[in-house]
């Protein structure tokens, strides 16, 4: 008896759930030799918004675990990463069009970013807050603190890499994620969504959209309750409009990187999207 195989739906992943876009749109994935692999869904202003109201209830929850809780949940995203690698080269072959060996390497690295960046996670705050000298009788302390909604448009040429060396850093410090993955290569991202719901990832922590990042960013670069933008794939589109419409609401704002080490692992990623809080403390009261 021949069997019927069950083709993968890839959907979106907003508060932890699939859903399909509201809209009901999806657009065809092919591989690099153009076959169908996929549909995939297309993501609206209406999916966007659901998205940040995920990330924003998430954000207290997220922001207000220990450090060392954040570090230990990144580390098992990158354990359930390694459990999957077969998934994750073939899809990025398929997509990519690329050797076993070379998506093999990608994913390999995915996997060693994040338990780089989970190992950030109890000791950026040693690097980027500090004791300050002052004259009298006081402590005072700068603090890191996350931002808050972090909205990203992640770089458009890789698979998975890419979407993992954006994400990744933002989660270190507290933040929640709104994320747009690769128009043309969103599998991955899909099924890293996956990856994040196994892996004691609170729901609304990371949110994933696929679709058209030209249709989406300007969306979220003006919606009041994104606090950072990341426009690290952005780079083909019109990203300084993007940059003005976030500045109506004072977001941070990473500009573009181009080429194959796009969002290279630095600490910069980190606090890039912190806020450093000064407290002040008396010293010597009874």
């Amino acid at each position: 008896m021949t069997r019927l195989a069950v083709p993968k739906t890839y959907k979106l992943y907003i508060g932890g759930a699939f859903p399909r876009s509201e809209s009901g749109r999806t657009y065809e994935i092919v591989s690099a030799k153009g076959a169908f692999l996929a549909n995939a869904s297309k993501a609206s202003r209406k999916d966007a918004r659901d998205a940040v109201v995920a990330a924003r209830g998430a954000f207290g929850g997220w922001s207000g675990a220990t450090a060392y809780n954040r570090g230990q949940v990144l580390y098992r995203v990158a354990e359930i990463l390694e459990g999957r690698r077969a998934q994750f080269v073939a899809e990025i072959v398929d997509a990519e069009g690329v050797s076993t060996a070379v998506a093999t390497a990608q994913v390999d690295a995915a996997i060693d970013r994040w338990v780089w960046y989970a190992g950030w996670a109890d000791k950026y705050a040693q690097v980027a807050g500090n004791a300050n000298p002052v004259a009298g009788p006081y402590f005072n302390i700068s603090v890191p603190e996350p931002t808050g909604v972090v909205a990203i448009i992640a770089p458009q040429d890789s698979s998975l890499l890419g979407l993992v060396s954006a994400v990744a850093p933002a989660l270190v410090a507290g933040n929640t994620v709104v994320v747009v993955a690769s128009e043309r290569l969103p599998l991955s991202a899909i099924s890293l969504s996956e990856v994040l719901a196994t892996s004691d990832v609170p729901k609304g922590v990371v949110n994933v959209l696929t679709g058209s990042p030209a249709e989406i960013a300007p969306w979220l670069a003006s919606h009041q309750d994104v606090n950072a933008l990341d426009l690290v794939g952005a780079g083909a589109l019109d990203w300084v409009d993007l940059q003005i419409a976030a500045a109506d609401t004072l977001k941070r704002v990473l500009t573009p990187e181009n080429g194959s080490d796009a969002a290279a692992p630095t600490l910069g990623r980190i606090t890039a999207f912190v806020e450093t809080k000064t407290v002040w403390h008396t010293k010597g009261l009874i």
